[in-house]
């Protein structure tokens, strides 16, 4: 199910703000509701659709449609940042670091850390790796501010969900970040490689006719793209071979 269906399917425009989106399951989710039609298939088929294309609406439309705060995080950033705790991705908050005169002349005060659970001792390298690091991303000078914060909060939560190949909401949250910045080079190369690798892990898995689809996908979306035509052939011969 791709982004478009998730709109269409809750009568929904791209440009939906996240109450929208919950207004609109949250009626349909009554009128469908199995409860509601006892024995009625289609019904029940509805239903499965709608909760679907919320669970992948939730992933996208908080980044585009949360207010800012005064930290120049969104609402949704907030929630965000715990979901993936829970889950065991880890990704720091960007932090602002202080002058160095300011650290000359206080000492830096020592924050309460939480014990540290199996869970997130597991996924701390991902945590290490960025830690202290510049972002590799520079700032797009036709993007505002938010724009670009946006974008650079999508990067580092899609790395997460390659390296955990969570590829559906992966490919959730960079078409959706495509549709906000259609013509931002670098995510359109981030879209491509998403369909690629999403396509990559269903040839390992054996489904060659939908890995087929995301392949053929990854080069529509970046088709001058040298290094990614280079992937998917090898993901094309390997596939000759498994065959």
């Amino acid at each position: 199910m791709n982004l478009a269906e998730c709109y269409r399917i809750l009568g929904l425009t791209p440009r939906a703000t996240l109450a929208e989106v919950k207004e609109s399951y949250r009626r349909l989710a009554r009128q469908y509701h199995p409860d509601a039609n006892p024995g009625d298939t289609k019904a029940h088929e509805k239903f499965i659709q709608l909760h679907e294309a919320y669970r992948q609406l939730l992933a996208i439309v908080p980044l585009a449609s949360s207010p800012v705060t005064a930290k120049g995080e969104t609402k949704a950033d907030t929630s965000r940042w715990a979901e993936m705790a829970r889950e065991g991705v880890t990704s720091p908050r960007p932090t602002t670091p202080r002058p160095p005169e300011e650290k000359e002349k206080t000492p830096p005060r020592k924050e309460p850390t939480p014990e540290p659970t199996a869970k997130s001792q597991e996924t701390s390298p991902l945590g290490e790796e960025l830690k202290g690091k510049k972002s590799p991303l520079r700032p797009n000078p036709y993007l505002s501010d938010f724009d670009n914060r946006l974008k650079e909060k999508a990067y580092i939560q899609l790395q997460s969900l390659l390296k955990y190949k969570r590829f559906l909401r992966a490919i959730a949250l960079v078409e959706g970040l495509a549709q906000r910045l259609p013509n931002d080079i670098e995510v359109k190369q981030w879209q491509a490689i998403t369909y690629q690798r999403f396509g990559r892990n269903l040839v390992d898995d054996g489904d060659w006719e939908k890995a087929c689809i995301y392949l053929k996908k990854a080069l529509r979306t970046d088709p001058k793209n040298r290094a990614l035509w280079a992937e998917v052939e090898m993901d094309f011969r390997r596939m000759q071979a498994m065959i």
